[in-house]
């Protein structure tokens, strides 16, 4: 394995064990010229999948690209990174075992959007806005009626409600009115 830092090809397995869930194997390596450490994985790859894009160009699969931009749409969002790797490697799982070499793009964005959208609605919103090329707020109600499906209200935090909208025990103290606020004066 070539090491990231000075390029060097002699590298050493100092620990190996298998990831969380035993998809791959996580291997901490040190580099024999730079003493440089770095981690690698390993895991199983069922058949070589090339990605045909939108406008019939292929492209290798990468399954980085595809943990990068679901990591883009659940950021700062509280999914645990454990439940993210398990929905990565389980697209993939479902790419591999699909018995196609070649997947057509809107393929696997389908179903990270399916996986999405059992994970985070957020993320769900986030990467469909990207995949589906959201042009303009219509875009978006759209797509927020789909996930409202038990046609209920979506309701909002209260920190996304309009003020006036809050409860007054909510409100801070400077958005209350006069009439609320006690009077320092009288005791």
């Amino acid at each position: 394995m070539r090491c990231p830092y000075c390029g060097g090809d002699e590298t050493q397995v100092k620990d190996s064990r298998p990831t969380e869930d035993n998809t791959a194997i996580r291997r901490r390596r040190v580099c024999a010229t730079c003493v440089g450490r770095f981690t690698t994985f390993e895991r199983v790859q069922l058949r070589e999948l090339s990605v045909i894009k939108r406008n019939g160009r292929r492209a290798p699969f990468d399954r980085e690209k595809l943990a990068r931009s679901v990591q883009i749409a659940v950021r700062k969002r509280p999914v645990e990174p454990d439940r993210i790797e398990r929905m990565i490697s389980g697209v993939v799982r479902q790419l591999e075992s699909s018995g196609e070499s070649d997947i057509p793009a809107e393929q696997i964005g389908t179903l990270v959007m399916e996986d999405l959208r059992e994970l985070d609605d957020v993320a769900y919103v986030r990467f469909a806005s990207v995949y589906k090329n959201f042009r303009e707020a219509r875009d978006f109600e759209a797509l927020l009626g789909e996930l409202n499906t038990d046609g209920l209200p979506i309701e909002r935090p209260k920190s996304d409600r309009p003020k006036s909208d809050r409860p007054k025990s909510d409100r801070p103290k400077s958005d209350r009115p006069k009439s609320d606020r006690p009077d320092p004066d009288k005791k």
